[in-house]
């Protein structure tokens, strides 16, 4: 974590939690391009941990996503979605979970917006 992002630690955690925690709910998320960078290197991490599957890499993951509901019919929250179904998806891929899509500047204060998606 390099950036500061202008908050303080505690604050850029909580920021980075959020983030991560999104973008395994929902896949796909619409940031600013530093932010999308940090949180690239976490959730391609946090990927990398699911793919081994293991309890403990399981408790790892769940120590830093939210316990957020990913699914609202099934119940899973976001720890379960990574687990079920986005880790499996990656099983022959070596990295390269995420991608970042440029969208152009902010309109308020031209901050370069970005996608950060999941790689289908």
């Amino acid at each position: 974590m390099a950036r500061k992002l202008g908050r303080k630690t505690g604050a850029r955690k909580a920021l980075l939690r959020d983030l991560v925690t999104d973008l395994f709910i929902y896949e796909r998320i619409e940031t600013t391009e530093a932010k999308a960078k940090d949180v690239r290197s976490i959730a391609e991490k946090m990927i990398t941990l699911a793919k081994r599957g293991d309890l403990h890499a399981r408790r790892q993951v769940a120590a830093f996503v939210r316990k957020e509901v990913a699914d609202a019919e099934t119940g899973k929250d976001a720890v379960q979605k990574l687990f079920d179904d986005i880790a499996p998806r990656y099983e022959d891929r070596q990295g390269g979970y995420t991608r970042i899509l440029k969208l152009g500047p902010r309109r308020g204060d031209g901050a370069p917006m970005v996608y950060l998606e999941l790689v289908k």
